[in-house]
């Protein structure tokens, strides 16, 4: 196989169809970076749930020490702490639970906040001064109280928070906004698809002498296909890219720059969420240039 070939044929065919190539990489950077923000509001919802808990989430408190209850006098003991669990199992309206430990919930408490300010001699926090909590899921977010009800009045335990009615207009808008994000997209990636198409129908008119002609002398379909999947794969990397600078500009100047130093709420999505949704996005690049040029190429480069 003569790669100069190959390549000569890559470039007449991108300068052929210029504008065309022009509309699918704009086309795909609009959809491809939808799909990012969506990808990004999803990782954001995980890190709000994980940090505050979700619609079907109660928080049960476990005494500490120094706790503003007065029922508590000191830490809570394991017995206390065995009780609170065999009422919380048993239970009908739960569906499952989970023990956060002081260092676990120290661990958040850093990540929102920044370790930067717990470093030093004289900490603002530690984790002996964290409270262990116990999360619980509910089957129905309607019911329960009657949870609520029956370890409220425990031995070791300090309170129970219930936030699902100040978070889920948070939620909701993010939620909100995701599938708003993935719905354009949606839209978008099959104008992309379409564009694509054309892109090939036209790149296979034009150079219809030229497949005869290697189809007299015997060439191989790969061979005939290659040039056209490689126009495919550049316009799809050169959206990726822009794509991908879009998303890392986003999360930096709006997310990391400005939203995390001001809203200390919730924590925020990390670098490696930018990663994620850049991964995500080549693959389905990939997809959408690769896939439609291998199938229609089987018809349009047939002589």
């Amino acid at each position: 196989m003569h790669l100069r070939y190959v390549f000569s044929e890559l470039g007449q065919g991108l300068r052929r169809n210029l504008s065309m190539h022009v509309a699918v990489v704009l086309t795909l950077f609009v959809s491809l970076t939808l799909v990012g923000l969506g990808f990004l509001l999803n990782e954001q919802t995980k890190e709000a749930e994980d940090y505050w808990g979700s619609q079907l989430q109660i928080t049960v408190f476990l005494c500490t020490e120094n706790d503003p209850n007065v029922k508590c006098v000191s830490d809570v003991t394991d017995a206390q702490r065995d009780a609170v669990l065999k009422v919380v199992e048993d239970n009908p309206e739960v569906a499952g639970h989970h023990e956060e430990s002081k260092q676990e919930a120290f661990d958040k408490v850093k990540k929102l906040l920044g370790e930067d300010l717990f470093e030093g001699p004289n900490p603002p926090a530690t984790a002996e001064a964290m409270q262990e909590t116990v999360w619980i899921e509910l089957k129905d977010p309607k019911e329960y109280e009657g949870i609520v009800s029956a370890v409220i009045g425990l031995d070791g335990v300090s309170g129970v928070r219930d936030l699902r009615d100040e978070l889920d207009p948070i939620y909701s808008s993010i939620d909100a906004l995701k599938y708003g994000a993935w719905g354009i997209a949606i839209f978008l990636v099959l104008a992309a698809l379409l564009l694509v198409g054309n892109t090939i129908r036209l790149a296979a008119f034009a150079r219809r002498k030229e497949i005869g002609i290697m189809r007299l002398v015997g060439a191989s379909s790969l061979y005939i296909t290659l040039p056209f999947l490689l126009e495919a794969l550049v316009t799809a990397l050169i959206g990726v890219a822009l794509a991908a600078t879009a998303l890392l500009s986003f999360w930096f100047f709006v997310i990391d720059q400005q939203v995390r130093g001001k809203i200390r709420i919730t924590p925020w999505i990390g670098f490696d969420a930018v990663v994620g949704a850049v991964f995500w996005v080549t693959v389905l690049a990939v997809v959408i240039s690769v896939v439609p040029t291998l199938l229609l190429t089987r018809k349009y480069i047939k002589v």
